[in-house]
C-alpha cells in the first residue's frame, strides 16, 4: 500500500449532506487519499459511480489502491477540478447526483519534507507544487517576484498585516543569496513580525499559505467554477464544499448565495426582466464546523468548515 495517510475531515458530515443513495453517480474533485470516495463508493454499493481527479500524482497512485475493492465503478483523472467540463465530457457524464470538494491539503503533503508545504520542516525545499510537473515553485515566487507582488499575495491570499514588511525583508534577503529553504523563510518571516503580533500561532502559517495558493493557483476561478459545477448537478443532487481558510469559504458562500437568489433585477424596476431563478436551497445556513471529538482527534479539522447546497431545478 503507497503511503498516502490522511484523515477524511468530517467524513460522516460530508456523506450526510451527500444524501448518498445506490445508483447515484458522484464526483470527488479533490480525490487526496480517497478517505471521502471510499465511503461515498461504499454507501452507495452495489452500483453507485464516481469520477475523481487530483493533480498528485502519488495522490491518485494512492487513491487506485484505496478504491481497489471498487474497480469498474470509479475513474480517476489526473487533473483540476476546474476542468470539470472536459473530465465529465470525457466520462460520458450528463448529471451528477452529488459533488464533493475537500480544499485540505493532505497530512502526507503536509509531513513529506521533500513537497516543501509546511513550516515545520526547516531543510525542506521551497517547493509546494500540488502538480509536480508544473514549472512554477515557492521557490521561484520567493526569489524573482517583486516586492509589490509579494506583498500582495501575502495581504490577500494570506490576510498577512505584515505583508509590506515580510516582502520587504525577503526582498532584502535574496539579495545577499537564493531562499531555497522553508526554514529560511520561516526565519526571514519569524523576523519580520513584532513579538506581540506572535500570540496566535505560528509568525509563518500565513506567509506559507499565501504562497501555496499563488503557486497553485488555488483561487482562480474558484466562485465560477462552483456555479458550473451546481449547474452540472441533476434535480435533487447535491454539493458539498469543504473550505479551510476565510478566502474559499467566502468564495463558496457568495457563489451559493447568487445561485439561491431568484431575480436580480434593480429593485426599482416594476416586473423581473433578468429571468434569474433560484437554483438551488441551501442545507446549511451556516457553516458546520468538526465536533470537539474529531477535533481531539484530528487537529487539522479546526479550521474547517462545510457548507451544502442542493440543486432544485
Amino acid at each position: 500500500m503507497i503511503a498516502f495517510g490522511h484523515i477524511p475531515v468530517m467524513l460522516e458530515e460530508c456523506m450526510s449532506g451527500l444524501a448518498l443513495k445506490s445508483g447515484g453517480t458522484y464526483f470527488d474533485g479533490t480525490v487526496g487519499g480517497a478517505g471521502h470516495s471510499f465511503e461515498i463508493l461504499k454507501r452507495t454499493s452495489p452500483d453507485g459511480k464516481l469520477i475523481a481527479c487530483d493533480l498528485d500524482d502519488e495522490a491518485i497512485a494512492a487513491a487506485d489502491e484505496r478504491l481497489a475493492p471498487f474497480t469498474g465503478r470509479y475513474r480517476i483523472f489526473k487533473s483540476n477540478y476546474k476542468n470539470y467540463g472536459e473530465i465529465f465530457a470525457e466520462a460520458g457524464i450528463d448529471g451528477l447526483d452529488g459533488i464533493l470538494l475537500d480544499f485540505g491539503v493532505s497530512s502526507h503533503q503536509l509531513d513529506d519534507a521533500k513537497r516543501g508545504f509546511s513550516y515545520m520542516q526547516p531543510d525542506a525545499p521551497l517547493d509546494m507544487r500540488m502538480d509536480k510537473t508544473q514549472p512554477l515553485t515557492a521557490e521561484h515566487i520567493v526569489n524573482n517576484y517583486s516586492q509589490r507582488d509579494l506583498a500582495r499575495i501575502l495581504r490577500e491570499y494570506g490576510e498577512e498585516k505584515f505583508a509590506a514588511e515580510i516582502a520587504a525583508n525577503i526582498v532584502k534577503a535574496r539579495t545577499r543569496s537564493a531562499i531555497t529553504k522553508s526554514g529560511e523563510l520561516a526565519d526571514i518571516i519569524e523576523g519580520s513580525i513584532p513579538a506581540r503580533f506572535k500570540q496566535n500561532g505560528p509568525a509563518a502559517r500565513k506567509t506559507f499559505q499565501a504562497v501555496r495558493i499563488a503557486v497553485n493557483g488555488e483561487l482562480d476561478g474558484l466562485y465560477d467554477c462552483v456555479l458550473g459545477l451546481t449547474r452540472s448537478l441533476k434535480k435533487g443532487g447535491r454539493i458539498a464544499i469543504l473550505t479551510f481558510h476565510s478566502l474559499e469559504d467566502r468564495i463558496v458562500k457568495q457563489a451559493f448565495r447568487f445561485l439561491e437568489t431568484d431575480c436580480i433585477c434593480d429593485k426599482s424596476l416594476p416586473v423581473c426582466v433578468c429571468g434569474k431563478k433560484r437554483e438551488i436551497e441551501i442545507i446549511t445556513p451556516k457553516p458546520l464546523t468538526a465536533s470537539v471529538k474529531e477535533l481531539a482527534m484530528n487537529p487539522r479539522s479546526k479550521s474547517a468548515k462545510l457548507r451544502i447546497a442542493q440543486k432544485i431545478i
